[in-house]
């Protein structure tokens, strides 16, 4: 079936080189009661608090838009520089996609590390979401800020399609007639605006690297774009044929988001081939780490730190060790014991488990199922010796 062509016309983009100006933020109303003013003094002072306690450049992000509402964002969270602010007060209903591409890549982060020691672990309660592991500028630093970009992307250009937002419809730029390896086709339904989706999440999301231009904001920015470029390379055709039978004499096409695991996937695969390197003179670009090193390309990730092994407990490095962590007794690979528990062992749990199986359909309508008790083995990493892991912290 054709995709639905949306109930809004596709509005104009901003123009790609100015900014559209931006209103002042209305007054807040104010508090009807006692009650209502003392809660917004007690955030007030729990946010003033985090400020000062925050660690100087993994500072409050974005990110944590994931895990609050668009309006407490814009009005109270440190850490948005001006122009971010001004843009989540202005689009607010783009807000909301943003939060939900935050909490869909900060899932698929957890995904593609869910076997290796650093799983891309949240912190709760804490508005730099990774805590200090972000300091370093690291494999998994990249890793982040690309896939962070992407789901940004990946959310609005999705919102826009689907008629959730007022500020953009379907794709304007696919009309009249194209073609592919196929022959011929009409562009019709409702393409995605990949454009507007990647215009909004570059003005947002590097709204704050571009204001601090130093080497590590270098490094985000090219990873930035890495994460959107990685969207747009997996836009997909998908058509509809037209004729006798379906003969397909005549198609009529648009232009699709993939799954955003195929996204995730494919960043993975840049973390396990990021190259290291290191600013030049002038801070505009980078260069190889080491004689004999390849030059990144516009479609590696880049880090400049060697990454900690993630072992133990290491308040300053951010790494929450592997103590506790469930392993495979038998696997070779990353989530095998020995190589997740760094040498440390073992313990192993006899753990007896209860799952629905044998479910039957009976007339008319329920599902019928038995339970089924199985009795597995359950291997998680030891924790280190005191005296290692006090070295540590």
């Amino acid at each position: 079936m054709l995709r639905p062509g949306g109930a809004k016309e596709a509005a104009q983009l901003p123009p790609r080189r100015t900014r559209a100006p931006v209103p002042e933020p209305e007054p807040r109303p104010a508090a009807p009661d006692g009650s209502r003013a003392s809660v917004r003094l007690g955030l007030a002072c729990f946010l003033l608090l985090l400020l000062l306690t925050l660690p100087a450049r993994v500072d409050t992000s974005w990110w944590y838009i994931g895990a609050l509402g668009a309006r407490v964002i814009c009005d109270n969270i440190p850490g948005l520089v001006s122009r971010q602010r001004q843009l989540c007060q202005r689009y607010p209903d783009i807000m909301r996609s943003v939060g939900e591409g935050a909490r869909e890549w900060i899932r698929e982060c957890q995904h593609q590390f869910r076997h290796h020691r650093w799983n891309c672990t949240t912190l709760d309660r804490d508005h730099t979401v990774f805590g200090r592991v972000m300091l370093r500028s690291s494999r998994e630093a990249a890793f982040v800020y690309a896939i962070s970009s992407a789901g940004v992307v990946h959310a609005i250009t999705r919102a826009c399609s689907q008629g959730e937002l007022s500020v953009c419809s379907c794709d304007p730029y696919t009309r009249g007639r194209h073609h592919d390896q196929r022959g011929d086709f009409d562009w019709g339904g409702c393409s995605d605006n990949i454009h507007y989706g990647v215009r909004f999440a570059k003005a947002f999301v590097d709204a704050k690297e571009k204001r601090l231009k130093d080497a590590r904001a270098l490094m985000n920015l090219h990873n930035n774009r890495c994460g959107r470029t990685a969207v747009r390379r997996f836009l997909k055709l998908e058509c509809k044929c037209h004729g006798v039978s379906g003969s397909c004499t005549l198609r009529t096409c648009w232009r699709a988001l993939s799954d955003f695991r195929r996204t995730g996937d494919y960043l993975r695969r840049r973390y396990d081939g990021a190259v290291q390197v290191t600013a030049t003179q002038d801070g505009a670009n980078f260069t190889a780490a080491r004689q004999g090193y390849r030059r990144a390309t516009r479609t590696d990730l880049v880090y400049f730190d060697n990454s900690p092994d993630y072992c133990v407990l290491d308040k300053a490095a951010g790494s929450l060790g592997t103590a506790g962590r469930v392993c495979s007794k038998t696997s070779k690979g990353t989530d095998g014991c020995e190589i997740m528990c760094c040498g440390r062992g073992y313990d192993t749990t006899r753990v007896t488990r209860v799952t629905q199986c044998e479910c039957k359909f009976h007339w008319c309508c329920a599902v019928r199922c038995k339970e089924c008790r199985n009795t597995v083995d359950v291997h998680t990493c030891k924790a280190p010796k005191k005296a290692e892991w006090l070295d540590q912290t």
